[in-house]
């Protein structure tokens, strides 16, 4: 024992693929499709720690549903997806072209990502509240919020919903449950477990659904919000999107490496479960499995979704600098859309040709969508809110000291 130590070193997590690179995707710890176990609602959150290092998958690929997640889901839930799905993705692939073309400043795109937020969506109720962040856009396409009110907020135009007070794609729908966006880390999860407990402590039955992405949970928010939804059982649903990279930085630095996220909740006694983000069957099951748990006062449920970010950052980044350009053709988990058309198609409720009538209508609705919204004004072309409003919308009556500073500016 007398040996002398060897200097101490750190351990750097490295991403298992770089640019010329082929990444290597074993690390996602991928289980078939079927083979994980269905608990009852009033699972104890100790006994869901296999279910939080497996990975729940229903479509295996041929497009088969097996396994018990995937008993019972309506059909017309899957039609609804596929819309909401091609939806978002035809919205996000016009607004790049619009930020492109200068009429507005930045945008984000969900590509790849578009089951995790439409699924979800028609497995809560409309009164429920999500706490999203800036790639779940798919919520509102699956709730039909109109696209108009959703342009003018990313031109910052005069009929902007939120007057220009906030960044493009920071969206804010109470009427649709869906709280205004913050772009600064992990809050939704401390609002949503908050929110959660306020709707409990007035005896009301609705309940609060939050995300986050791999990266945030590196956030002291992250732990808080765990802490309390633990402690007093808040009815919330705790959404850990694992895009596998935060910006340019890989899930692995935030603590994906050596375990899951969705262990980090078991680990705070809380039920959770890993699941297929890509597979639109697995996420509508999950997530009303844990919206019934909170309902039924039986406490949280952490889920982590496993999936890929296809695209950029936002319209600011290129990640070829960091990851090799053709990373999402080698994901092993697929293209959401595609894997939910090559199983209704099997099971006979879907078509090519519906497929491409359904894009075709989805288009054009956008598109017009797009023209009435530019009459309001773009970024490039005016039309923007009066600067007097940035006085308005705080106060119930504007106090003395703000009608002085409105006055000054001789507005």
């Amino acid at each position: 024992m007398n040996q002398p130590y060897a200097p101490l070193r750190l351990h750097v997590p490295e991403p298992s693929g770089r640019p010329g690179c082929k990444t290597d995707f074993t690390y996602l710890r991928l289980t078939d499709a079927g083979l994980v176990r269905k608990p009852a609602i009033d699972v104890e959150p100790a006994d869901t720690a296999d279910l939080a290092k497996g990975l729940i998958r229903v479509l295996d690929d041929q497009g088969q549903a097996l396994g018990p997640w995937g008993e019972g889901v309506p059909v017309e839930i899957l039609r609804k997806g596929m819309r909401a799905m091609l939806k978002t993705r035809i919205f996000d692939n016009r607004m790049v072209v619009a930020q492109r073309q200068k009429k507005m400043s930045f945008y984000m795109q969900s590509l790849g990502e578009e089951a995790i937020g439409s699924a979800q969506a028609l497995a809560l109720n409309i009164d429920d509240m999500c706490f999203p962040t800036y790639r779940q856009q798919s919520i509102l396409m699956a709730r039909e919020v109109p696209l108009v009110d959703l342009i003018c907020q990313l031109l910052s135009n005069e009929r902007d919903p939120l007057k220009g007070r906030q960044l493009p794609i920071m969206y804010s729908v109470k009427d649709a449950g869906f709280f205004t966006i913050s772009g600064n880390l992990a809050t939704q999860f401390v609002q949503g477990v908050g929110w959660g407990m306020a709707s409990a402590i007035k005896g009301d039955t609705k309940i609060a659904s939050a995300w986050i992405g791999d990266g945030a949970t590196a956030e002291s928010d992250f732990h808080t919000a765990l802490t309390f939804a633990h402690v007093y059982r808040a009815p919330v649903i705790l959404n850990v999107v694992n895009n596998q990279w935060a910006i340019s930085t890989f899930q692995a630095i935030a603590g994906g490496e050596a375990t899951t996220f969705a262990g980090r909740g078991v680990g705070c006694g809380i039920a959770s479960l890993r699941v297929d983000g890509n597979d639109f069957i697995a996420v509508y099951a999950a997530s009303a499995w844990a919206a019934e748990r909170a309902r039924r006062n039986l406490g949280p449920t952490l889920i982590e979704w496993v999936t890929y970010r296809a695209g950029p950052h936002s319209t600011s980044d290129d990640p070829s600098k960091y990851r090799p350009a053709d990373d999402w053709s080698h994901f092993p988990l697929g293209d959401p859309i595609a894997r939910l058309k090559q199983h209704l198609i099997k099971i006979g409720q879907w078509s090519e040709e519906e497929h491409a009538a359904v894009s075709a209508e989805l288009e054009a609705e956008v598109i017009a969508a797009q023209k009435e919204a530019e009459q309001y004004g773009t970024l490039a072309g005016g039309q923007i809110p009066s600067a007097a409003t940035m006085f308005e919308d705080v106060y119930k009556e504007m106090p003395e000291h703000l009608k002085r500073q409105r006055q000054a500016l001789g507005i």
